[in-house]
């Protein structure tokens, strides 16, 4: 199973927008020079998380975008949803229709079980777990050791 670059991208970006909080709207522009994304890329991203209600977009000289709900609120299962869409991991696990032999299949029960597992632990990190995540790896980073 691979993830997608919307998921990946999405979500470090999504964790930078929720570590800049506080000081305003934050451009699509300065946050994909932090992550070293395509402006172009991540703004069709932001605006498929707009259009789930998981960051709003404030024009204007200071625009940018913003949460639109607490970090402790947005889990990586709302990103999933949001950048991977709303098909299963197999196209069977959310339309048993789609294959004829869903239902004397014994694999569609494993990827089904699979997915409802993956989607479990999604819903258990948020926003807030992986900023405080970033920031523990960023001060162990920024140690200096003198001998």
């Amino acid at each position: 199973m691979r993830l997608s670059t919307r998921l990946r991208y999405g979500a470090r970006a999504m964790v930078e927008l929720a570590r800049l909080q506080g000081g305003g709207p934050v451009s699509v522009g300065l946050l994909a020079r932090r992550q070293g994304l395509s402006a172009k890329y991540l703004e069709g991203l932001m605006r498929s998380l707009q259009a789930v209600g998981l960051v709003r977009s404030l024009r204007g000289p200071q625009g940018g975008y913003v949460l639109a709900r607490p970090a402790a609120q947005i889990t990586l299962r709302d990103l999933y949803a949001a950048l991977e869409g709303g098909e299963g991991l197999v196209p069977c696990t959310s339309d048993p229709n789609h294959c004829p032999r869903a239902a004397s299949c014994a694999m569609q029960e494993v990827w089904a079980s699979f997915e409802r597992e993956m989607l479990k632990y999604l819903e258990s990190i948020t926003l807030a777990q992986l900023v405080e995540r970033a920031a523990a790896l960023e001060r162990s980073q920024s140690l200096d050791y003198v001998i």
